[in-house]
């Protein structure tokens, strides 16, 4: 049947929204659910609530247009993948839904996860689907019209949202290589998904393309403009939105404005600029949806400065609407709940609700002249003022440390000496066994924490339950002949957060929860101003479990790139700065825990790829610095110290020369779910440091046989001889049970023994 839908343009939208719940109602409920304290039925009664009055906030705050379908039990790639039918054969057996979806996203005892890795640039990480020859596509639209439907009743301006086809097959994972020679079988079901949705009231529909950001080919253009020219001939269809986001889309751009869609989404804080937009006449005939207003930090925005890009590029769009850079999924939901932030600092920031609000008085200003938001506008003046004037924002001594440093800060002896004196010094067995740091957060820690925070403990006897949770993993590890040992890191709320609390120039959210994967949410700090070390934050504890055994324990710190891409960073200066200024601090650790006795210290890297720019060009400046800020946080220990650090859920092959270049003694690193991939790339590039690729995936709940952790440690050593690689898990094991932990540590151990 053919459906007639308005294209009238829209004003005011964001890209997507979170949903994990303003107060992470959806992680408990699907814990519960995971755990079988709920069934289905009270899952996704829950689910629905929360976007129900997601939905009606928005309409009520004046957007009139709404994503909807960017709601997601796990993650919107593997969304995109039930959409499409592209789950892997393993999990087919499994005959309800939403098991099946679940065991593609964390496993089960006999069925493997989906791999995992960051999404483009941020801290968010999707599931990456797996296509080969007996992938057969069709398409599953029953959520997406679901949860349209759920808008249409609630008088909601729906705006549905998929992620389109060239970012679906290029993140996808193909046994033959790169997936977009697959695009003629997938088109056929774009297509028939337009049509449904405009059957169903749709009249904008949103395909998310952040692909377009990052190098491609002509070859790839030509794909794009081969795609949208197909997508936007079919003649039941809602309008087309095509939105990229964290860069430019460079010549991207002109072949999408070659196409008959009637909108593009552009990212204008980060790297679109009006002049880009000038130099495509073709966008004179289509909606423009200029990002000004960030979706991925919580400063507030320039109003006056977005008002003059919005004001410009009305001279180069048929229309202009206001937005969010990208989806929302990167910021908190609210202000509201931080009441105990500094009100100084508090009055320059914006989460999820303020940017709907800024979106809002942006476009009315547009609409209306400045006069209709003067109120607004005043206000963002002030705020801008007052963090331009905070001294807090320049520490003369942290500026003046920095200036005295030269290159010798940041060196240590070549590799191989320092290897030999560190045998030596730590007489450690051939394949020598560890964990990357953490141990499972116990509920009798959370409540411990809580009370703590409630002021129904005092310091003092928090302190005493710590080392009490300290003692019981050191003398696990030695139960189970670990070699070199953690404390377990109890007293640590999260591996940014924890260093931001006692770090100068940081602030801490009561409630400022954003979804990293699934069910794991964090809190980022705000790293608001210069950063100093007032004084030792990790010590006492590290210490403590160094007395309780004769093995050596690790320093166990946060290396200063991750610390800046799990925190929402300061935009007043380079990030390369910051993490100078980070680095410092963490190097004065490094240094008082060796003069305390610690002979091994880990400085966790995970962020290390994540902040790599996506186009090329830009990357040698960041390696440069990310490299360089590790280097001086490690350099200022004794050749006899061994450095480690750890990364994961990474496309490694990407930053193998930076890896190299930390000249960290041992670096761990995922491996499992990519099985030992990773070691070939670093084999190419002629790594010759210590490794330990993690032999099992703590993200799932499996407890790994001996027999599939001695297959994995032989596939190793068959790329990295034994007296460089180390054995030890994928990640750190916080979220993990302690009965599981326990057992996979015992068959981990077992199976490097074996080997030895």
């Amino acid at each position: 049947m053919s459906v007639t839908v308005s294209h009238s343009p829209f004003t005011a939208t964001v890209l997507g929204l979170p949903r994990i719940g303003p107060n992470r109602e959806l992680k408990r409920a699907t814990e519960s659910y995971w755990a079988g304290r709920v069934d289905a039925a009270q899952l996704h009664h829950v689910a629905r609530d929360l976007r129900l009055a997601q939905l009606a906030d928005l309409r009520d705050a004046g957007l009139d247009s709404v994503p909807v379908g960017t709601f997601s039990y796990y993650d919107q790639m593997l969304d995109t993948a039930v959409l499409f039918g592209a789950l892997p054969p393993r999990v087919a057996g499994i005959a309800d839904p939403l098991d099946r979806y679940f065991a593609a996203a964390r496993g089960t005892d006999t069925v493997a996860p989906l791999e995992m890795t960051k999404w483009f640039d941020t801290n968010y990480h999707y599931l990456v689907p797996e296509l080969d020859a007996a992938t057969e596509f069709g398409l599953h639209p029953e959520k997406l019209l679901a949860e349209l439907a759920e808008a249409i009743e609630l008088g909601v301006p729906a705006r549905p949202v998929v992620i389109g086809p060239l970012t679906f097959l290029k993140l996808a994972k193909s046994a033959g290589g790169a997936a977009l020679h697959r695009l003629p079988e997938l088109l056929p079901l774009y297509l028939d998904l337009l049509a449904q949705l405009a059957n169903a009231g749709a009249q904008w529909v949103q395909i998310d393309e952040p692909v377009l950001v990052t190098d491609l080919t002509e070859a790839e253009i030509d794909r794009v403009r081969d795609t949208y020219t197909a997508l936007s001939a079919a003649q039941d269809r809602p309008a087309i939105l095509v939105a990229s986001y964290f860069g430019h889309t460079d010549a991207a751009l002109a072949a999408l404005a070659d196409t008959a869609i009637e909108g593009v989404a552009l990212d204008f804080t980060a790297g679109t600029d009006v002049a880009a937009v000038a130099a495509v006449p073709a966008l004179s005939r289509k909606l423009l949806v200029a990002g000004v207003v960030d979706g991925r930090n919580i400063w507030r925005t320039d109003l006056d400065t977005a008002l003059g890009t919005l004001g410009s590029l009305l001279g180069s769009a048929g229309s202009v609407a206001v937005s969010s850079s990208c989806s929302l999924l990167h910021v908190p939901y609210s202000l509201t709940p931080e009441t105990g932030l500094d009100e100084r600092l508090r009055s320059w920031l914006a989460f999820g609700a303020e940017k709907v609000a800024e979106i809002r008085v942006l476009a009315t200003a547009l609409t209306d002249g400045t006069d209709a938001a003067a109120a607004e506008l005043t206000a963002a003046r002030a705020a801008a003022e007052s963090r331009r004037d905070d001294p807090r924002l320049h520490n003369p001594r942290v500026r003046a440390r920095l200036a005295e440093l030269d290159d010798t800060s940041l060196t240590r002896l070549p590799a191989d000496q320092r290897r030999a004196m560190q045998r030596e010094h730590l007489d450690l067995p051939v394949l020598p066994t560890t964990t990357i740091g953490s141990y499972p957060q116990t509920s009798a820690i959370r409540l411990a924490r809580a009370a703590l925070r409630k002021g129904e403990i005092d310091e003092a006897e928090y302190v005493r339950r710590m080392r009490a949770e300290i003692a019981d993993v050191i003398a696990l590890q030695e139960k189970l002949g670990l070699d070199v040992l953690v404390h377990g890191e109890p007293e640590r709320n999260d591996m940014v957060q924890y260093f931001a609390e006692l770090l100068d120039g940081f602030a801490a959210t009561e409630n400022g929860w954003v979804q990293s994967y699934g069910t794991r949410c964090v809190r980022p700090p705000i790293l608001f101003g210069d950063v100093s070390r007032p004084e030792p934050m990790t010590l006492s504890w590290i210490g403590y479990a160094q007395s309780l055994t004769t093995k050596p324990v690790k320093g166990m710190l946060t290396g200063p790139v991750t610390i800046l891409a799990w925190s929402f960073v300061r935009d007043d200066q380079p990030l390369g700065d910051s993490a100078r200024q980070v680095a410092l601090a963490i190097r004065d650790e490094t240094v008082d825990l060796e003069a305390q006795g610690t002979r091994v210290i880990q400085v966790d890297e995970p962020a290390l790829r994540e902040l790599l720019p996506l186009r090329a060009a830009e990357q040698p400046a960041y390696l440069r610095w990310s490299v360089d800020s590790f280097r001086l946080a490690t350099a200022g220990v004794a050749d006899t110290t061994q450095v480690h650090t750890h990364l994961c859920y990474s496309e490694f092959g990407e930053v193998i020369s930076a890896i190299a270049g930390l000249d960290a003694d041992v670096t761990s690193i995922e491996a499992a779910r990519s099985h030992m991939e990773v070691l070939d790339d670093l084999n190419a590039a002629g790594f010759a440091l210590g490794v330990g690729p993690g032999v099992y995936d703590i993200h799932s709940p499996r407890v790994p046989s001996v027999a599939e952790i001695t297959t994995a440690l032989s596939a190793a050593l068959k790329a990295v001889p034994a007296e460089r690689l180390w054995v030890n898990p994928d990640c750190g094991l916080k979220t993990r049970g302690p009965v599981e932990v326990e057992a996979s540590l015992r068959n981990l151990v077992t199976a490097a023994a074996a080997l030895r």
